[in-house]
C-alpha cells in the first residue's frame, strides 16, 4: 500500500477505510461495532475533499480493505522539557518523591538551552514519526532558570510550525505565584502566548491535604491569569492522599470569579479514594464551570500506590467514566517520557490510547472515546478547527492503520502504520537513541 500512496499523485481516493465515527466532522453512513464507519476518502492536492459511504467514492483509488483511518493524533499534556533525562537521572525508588527529587536536581545540574533544546527536538521527531500534529507541553519555570527555557520552546514552537503546532504552559507550584514574582512569570508566559499554569502544591511538598494560604493563593492564581487573558492548565492532586481536594476547589473558584478562560486539570488521581458524596459533587462542580480533564494513564499507574515489596492496590487514575457521563470532555496523553517521573513512552499517541483503553476499561462498548486522543484534546487546546478530526476542507494529515477492528488495532504497536501529512506520505522515523549519548553522558 505505501508503494501504491507514494506513487499516488496528488489526487486520489483512499478506499474502504474505516473511521472512528466520532472522529468524523458530520455522519458518514452506518456505524459499525465499536463507532467505526466504513468510507472512501478523496485526497485533492494536499486536502481532504470529501468523505463519503463506501463504495460511493470513485471507481479506482488505493484500497485499504477495511484498515482503519484516524487523523493526526492531538498530545494535550507532556514535558518536553524533562524528556529522556533517565540515562543521567534515574528515579531510585520510582515513587513520586523520588521523581521530583531526581528531577530537580537535573535540572539544576544539566539543564542548558543547548540540553533542552536537544532533548526536546529529539522528542518532537518521535512524536513526529508517530502521527502526531499538536502538543501541548509543560515548562518548569522555576526562575531565573525558566526564562531560558521558554527562550529555547519559543524557538522550536517556530521551527516546527507546520509540522506540529507547539503550545506551551508553565508548571511549578502554587507558592511560586506570590508577589512580584508570579507576576513577572504570568508576565513572561502571556508575552509568549503561552497557558498559565502550576501544580496544586507547595514547593518541596507533595499533594495531599491543601496547603495553608490555598484559597488566598489560588484566588490570586486566577488574578493573574484573568489581568492578562490566559487560559489555565493544572496539574491537580496527583497522589493517593484523600487529603488532596484541590479540584473542587479550583471549580468552586471558577465559578465564583466566572473566569472566561479555559481550564484544564490534569491528573486528579486522587478523586478516585474519596467518599462517593465528596466525588460526585466534585465532578457535578467541574461540569459546571467547564473544566476540561485529562489523563494519563500511563505514567500516573507507574507512579502512584508505588510502596517498595508490596503489590499495587489501585490504578492511580481518575474517575473518567463518571466524568463523562457528566458532561465533562476528558483527554488521554502522554505526559512524561523517558525521563524520573515515567522511564518509558516514545510520544506515541498509539501507544498512549492501547493503554488507557485497558487500564481505564474504554471499551465494551468503545462508544466515543477515539475522541480522547484527537478530538477531545483539540478542542481543549482550542484548534479544533484545524486538527482532530476528518473533515473536507482539512489537510490531510492522517494515520493509516492496516488493522480493522479495534481488537486488531489494540493487540499490537501498529508499527507498521503509514502517516500522511498533506496527503503525501511521510519518510520520517523515530530517530535513534544513540543520537541522545552525548547529551545524557552515555
Amino acid at each position: 500500500m505505501k508503494t501504491s500512496l507514494l506513487d499516488a499523485g496528488s489526487r486520489f481516493w483512499l478506499l474502504d477505510a474505516r473511521v472512528p465515527a466520532s472522529l468524523l466532522a458530520e455522519p458518514v453512513g452506518a456505524v459499525e461495532a465499536d463507532d467505526l464507519c466504513r468510507v472512501d476518502i478523496r485526497i485533492e492536492d494536499g486536502r481532504i475533499a470529501a468523505v463519503v459511504p463506501q463504495g460511493q467514492g470513485g471507481a479506482e483509488g488505493i484500497d485499504l480493505r477495511g484498515g482503519q483511518v484516524w487523523p493526526g493524533f492531538v498530545d494535550a499534556h507532556t514535558h518536553l522539557d524533562k524528556g529522556h533525562i533517565w540515562p543521567r537521572s534515574r528515579n531510585a525508588d520510582g515513587t513520586f518523591a523520588g521523581a521530583i527529587n531526581a528531577v530537580m536536581a537535573d535540572r539544576t545540574k544539566a539543564w542548558s538551552p543547548d540540553d533542552v533544546a536537544a532533548r526536546a527536538d529529539f522528542s518532537l521527531r518521535c512524536a513526529y514519526a508517530h502521527g502526531t500534529v499538536a502538543i501541548r507541553t509543560h515548562l518548569d519555570t522555576y526562575m531565573p532558570h525558566g526564562a531560558g527555557t521558554w527562550r529555547v520552546f519559543r524557538k522550536l514552537r517556530d521551527d516546527w510550525a507546520g509540522r506540529i503546532a507547539l503550545q506551551m504552559t508553565s508548571i511549578c507550584p502554587l507558592d511560586r505565584f506570590r508577589g512580584d514574582d508570579g507576576a513577572a512569570l504570568a508576565d513572561m508566559v502571556a508575552d509568549a502566548g503561552g497557558v498559565l499554569g502550576m501544580v496544586t502544591r507547595h514547593s518541596g511538598g507533595i499533594h495531599d491535604d491543601l496547603p495553608e494560604g490555598f484559597q488566598e493563593e489560588l484566588d490570586h492564581f486566577f488574578s493573574l491569569a484573568e489581568a492578562r487573558g490566559l487560559d489555565l492548565d493544572l496539574h491537580v492532586d496527583e497522589s493517593g492522599e484523600t487529603g488532596a481536594r484541590a479540584l473542587r476547589e479550583i471549580a468552586l473558584t471558577a465559578l465564583k470569579r466566572g473566569f472566561k478562560g479555559r481550564i484544564q486539570a490534569g491528573h486528579c488521581c486522587s478523586l478516585s479514594i474519596q467518599p462517593e458524596d465528596f466525588a460526585k459533587e466534585t465532578i457535578a462542580r467541574v461540569a459546571e464551570a467547564g473544566i476540561d480533564i485529562v489523563v494519563l494513564p500511563m505514567c500516573n499507574m507507574y507512579l502512584q500506590d508505588r510502596v517498595p515489596s508490596r503489590t499495587p492496590r489501585w490504578r492511580g487514575v481518575t474517575l473518567v467514566h463518571e466524568m463523562r457521563a457528566a458532561g465533562i470532555r476528558v483527554s488521554v496523553a502522554s505526559d512524561n517520557t523517558r525521563d524520573p517521573f515515567y522511564a518509558y513512552g516514545d510520544l506515541d499517541m498509539a501507544e498512549v490510547f492501547r493503554e488507557a483503553t485497558r487500564i481505564l476499561h474504554l471499551d465494551h462498548p468503545f462508544t466515543d472515546w477515539h475522541r480522547a486522543a484527537a478530538a477531545a484534546p483539540a478542542e481543549a487546546m482550542q484548534i479544533s478547527t484545524t486538527h482532530g478530526r476528518i473533515r473536507p476542507g482539512a489537510t490531510a494529515d492522517l494515520v493509516l492503520f492496516s488493522a480493522r477492528f479495534m481488537t486488531e488495532l489494540l493487540s499490537r504497536p501498529q508499527s507498521d502504520r503509514i502517516v500522511l501529512r498533506a496527503g503525501k506520505v511521510l519518510e520520517a522515523t523515530a530517530p535513534d537513541w544513540r543520537e541522545l549519548d552525548a547529551i545524557v553522558g552515555l
